[in-house]
């Protein structure tokens, strides 16, 4: 099993940490406002830690669970702390109106950590296109950029640990579009579906 820190104390972590303890993984909470961290902890059981906000995190793998606009100052302010560590942003960076990214260029919130991250950590973009109802209540498929193989496999097992299928789509680049995607998924649910208990899947056909 993964050992796990989410920065951050919020309703991502919670659903997340919590499918982390049921799947056997070692958790970690850490939150600028600590007791917030340690009623997440006490929360999630399983011997749930926390740890000091900006410390060495206990986790091999990093969840940034916050909004998308306090992610890269994050990962900046730790600095050396999260060297050797994956790091997994699960953001979204919608416009005021939903139906677009809040940047205008070709990038991705994980792309923008890659620049700040110490040169030794890997990133990652995975969870952004999954409501946090689904992944309370269903088993969506996760989709999953980064460039390392080693931490590649290592993300993969550890969203296989919370009974979910992880699906590689290639490189960090790649978190652009997954971005994208978390803005179809509203779309979806706003339009086409109707309601929120949706989520984006693969389905396989053999000739």
């Amino acid at each position: 099993m993964s050992s796990i820190t989410f920065i951050g104390a919020g309703n991502m972590a919670r659903t997340i940490g919590a499918l982390a303890v049921a799947g056997g993984n070692t958790v970690e909470v850490m939150a600028r406002d600590h007791s917030k961290a340690e009623a997440l902890a006490k929360t999630l059981g399983g011997g749930t830690t926390t740890g000091e906000w900006g410390a060495v995190p206990a986790g091999d793998i990093v969840i940034t669970a916050m909004s998308y606009d306090g992610v890269v100052p994050t990962v900046a302010q730790y600095g050396d702390a999260l060297a050797g560590k994956t790091i997994v942003d699960i953001s979204n960076p919608f416009n005021i109106t939903f139906d677009g990214l809040a940047h205008s260029e070709e990038t991705s919130i994980a792309q923008e950590v890659a620049k700040v991250a110490p040169a030794d950590a890997s990133v990652f973009k995975a969870f952004n296109t999954i409501f946090r109802g689904v992944l309370e209540n269903g088993r969506p498929d996760v989709f999953f950029a980064g460039d390392d193989p080693q931490a590649k496999a290592d993300v993969a097992a550890f969203i296989k640990s919370l009974g979910l299928r992880p699906l590689d789509v290639g490189g960090l680049k790649m978190a652009h579009w997954l971005e994208g995607a978390g803005v179809l998924t509203v779309g979806l649910a706003g339009n086409g579906i109707g309601h929120g208990n949706l989520a984006l899947g693969v389905n396989e056909f053999t000739g």
